[in-house]
């Protein structure tokens, strides 16, 4: 019997359409990528000749062959879009940040467990080579227990973007609600549920609407210190991960290779698609039986965002669970808008 395929619309073909949904939604066997909306520039044809164009979100979600609504535009369409998909029928899977609001969140949630469809965040960097060597090193014991960890995202823009959707106080607007879900996510998926957290946001570039720094510091558990950071003004960029434990260090950079590849042009399908070069390795520094240091480079898995594609196909069609929960959602939106 041939497995089921799931015919994918995505809303929007700007660089999150081009890059992180299209070519694997195109590469996975499990869907078929059969329409886009550009409301411009109908360029996606090139790529994807049988693809679907159409001009309206509202085009898109009416069109009853589709089973999946991929919503990827700008943060304060998320929760109006999302609804009309499921209202329509279709499964969602939503960009971060998943909505502006965790109101708007278990009402999406609500409706879809009476439509009877799934709704699914869409946490691509739980499915990067940085996280997963996080994630190896953590479960390997060789840290000891947790004392504490920095997670930060470092950017250089001293400009203001021309994306009116991040740079002017709409809702969802800033670098909290643009890099805070990513190392929210992160910080859940490798620590579980803080005990408590405070924020804080800052505007340092001249005319800046929305705030260009934040910070989060989250306290879990017998005393384990999580600091998240984001900022635009880094002009040397300091380790993505920095875990320290009663037995030892891991500092990981960094490198957003498949996204370096994908806009090479590189295809998912390719033997060194999602491998970080060995000068990218992370490195865990321990304490030997004589007290002696031991440095030990931790090579990075091989990353590839047709897992998450995968962990989707296998949530619609074969009912196993999906690693982001809407408990993970739900917590993440409120720490966000609190």
């Amino acid at each position: 019997m041939a497995k089921k395929t799931i015919k994918t619309g995505i809303l929007s073909f700007g660089m999150s359409g081009t890059l992180f949904h299209a070519p694997f939604l195109y590469g996975h066997p499990g869907f078929e990528l059969t329409a886009v909306v550009e409301r411009s520039k109908k360029s996606a044809h090139i790529s994807y000749p049988n693809i679907t164009s159409y001009d309206t979100v509202d085009q898109l979600i009416a069109d009853d062959d589709i089973d999946l609504v991929v919503v990827n535009t700008p943060n304060y369409t998320h929760f109006e879009f999302a609804l009309k998909a499921l209202k329509a029928k279709k499964h969602v899977l939503v960009e971060k940040p998943f909505c502006v609001g965790s109101s708007e969140a278990k009402e999406l949630f609500a409706v879809a467990k009476k439509v009877g469809r799934r709704i699914l965040p869409y946490q691509n960097r739980r499915y990067d080579s940085d996280f997963l060597s996080v994630k190896k090193v953590l479960e390997s014991g060789k840290l000891g227990s947790l004392v504490e960890a920095h997670m930060r995202y470092d950017r250089y823009r001293h400009h203001i973007g021309p994306k009116v959707a991040k740079e002017t106080p709409v809702p969802g607007s800033g670098l909290m609600y643009d890099l805070g879900p990513h190392l929210l996510d992160a910080a859940m998926a490798l620590f579980g549920y803080p005990l408590e957290w405070s924020k804080h946001t800052g505007q340092f570039r001249p005319k800046t609407q929305v705030d260009d720094y934040a910070h989060i510091h989250l306290l879990y558990p017998k005393g384990v210190q999580v600091f998240i950071t984001m900022s635009m003004l880094v002009v040397q960029p300091q380790a993505a991960f920095v875990l320290n434990g009663t037995k030892g260090t891991f500092v990981k950079s960094r490198t957003d290779i498949q996204e370096q590849q994908l806009l090479t042009g590189m295809s998912p399908s390719d033997p060194l698609f999602g491998l970080e070069e060995a000068d990218k390795y992370g490195v865990l520094t321990t304490i030997g039986g004589e007290g002696e240091k031991q440095i030990e480079k931790i090579q990075s898995a091989k990353a590839s965002y047709l897992n998450l594609f995968e962990d989707v196909y296998k949530c619609l069609v074969e009912g196993v669970p999906y690693p982001i929960s809407e408990k993970d959602i739900i917590l993440q939106l409120g720490i966000l808008e609190g």
